[in-house]
């Protein structure tokens, strides 16, 4: 579905991507994880030829990206991404309606897709009259979600998408999103700093660090093998958080007396 063959992202005289290999195939959901300047966003945006390769060659479905025009390209693409990008100026249902009216799709069917997909989102049709200003952060990205998949793509690229949210809403949104994955069967490339976010969500991790792949995986494959120690330290950070967590659940409350204590 996605190949990367030696692909290349350079800016000035330094790569700062690559040369990567890397194919998804259909339907899988891929987690690009890495710190702060490691490519991820810019591998992102190399699949939809927003930032295009400088060297190598990127495909999707077989095809080459300089095979048509990126607009084009783009309009088969999903894209989701942590700031959201609504339209301020336009309601719910107008933000959603603009791919398929770049697509030349008639106003019924819009309006019946934009009703499909308030549903498929979890929220209610009345929203659709809305502006942005008024809804909750969880409630925008929402409708950032619905507005890339109005004009019904196969891949789905998503920078950050729930980076910005409270933990209970990203947590809900990424198991709601996850269903949406395997619901409509698409190809989903994530890229998150967050490792439990890529360990519950995707089914296969690519860490990234300094533009190059260090690591491959499933992510219990990525949790348990041997790999190099800064992956390693990477993927063991989750299991370092929830042993800090059982810890203090295990510490008696302040002013509680301890055992053989007096009171």
């Amino acid at each position: 579905m996605i190949e990367l063959k030696s692909a290349t992202k350079a800016y000035g005289a330094g790569n700062a991507v690559g040369p990567l290999d890397l194919a998804i195939a259909e339907g899988q959901f891929v987690a690009l994880l890495g710190g702060s300047g490691s490519g991820k966003t810019t591998t992102l945006k190399m699949i939809n030829d927003l930032a295009p390769a400088t060297a190598g060659q990127v495909t999707v479905g077989g095809q080459p990206l300089d095979a048509e025009p990126g607009w084009k390209l783009r309009r088969r693409i999903g894209y989701v991404f942590q700031e959201i990008g609504l339209f301020p100026h336009l309601t719910v249902a107008e933000n959603i309606a603009v791919g398929p009216k770049l697509a030349g799709w008639d106003a019924a069917r819009i309006a019946a897709r934009t009703d499909e997909l308030l549903d498929l989102v979890s929220l209610p049709r009345a929203v659709a009259a809305r502006l942005p200003a008024a809804l909750s952060g969880g409630q925008r990205q929402r409708v950032g979600v619905a507005r890339a998949l109005a004009a019904q793509p196969a891949i789905m690229l998503m920078d950050e998408p729930f980076g910005a949210l409270d933990p209970v809403t990203r947590d809900d949104l990424g198991r709601e999103y996850r269903a949406l994955h395997e619901r409509l069967g698409l190809t989903t490339v994530m890229v998150t700093h967050d490792v439990m976010e890529a360990l519950v969500l995707a089914d296969r991790i690519v860490v990234l660090d300094a533009g190059r792949i260090v690591a491959d995986g499933t992510p219990g494959a990525l949790m348990s093998g041997d790999q190099p120690p800064a992956v390693r330290a990477l993927m063991q950070t989750p299991r370092r958080q929830a042993e800090r967590i059982a810890s203090l659940a295990a510490a008696p409350a302040p002013g509680t007396p301890g055992e053989g204590g007096h009171g």
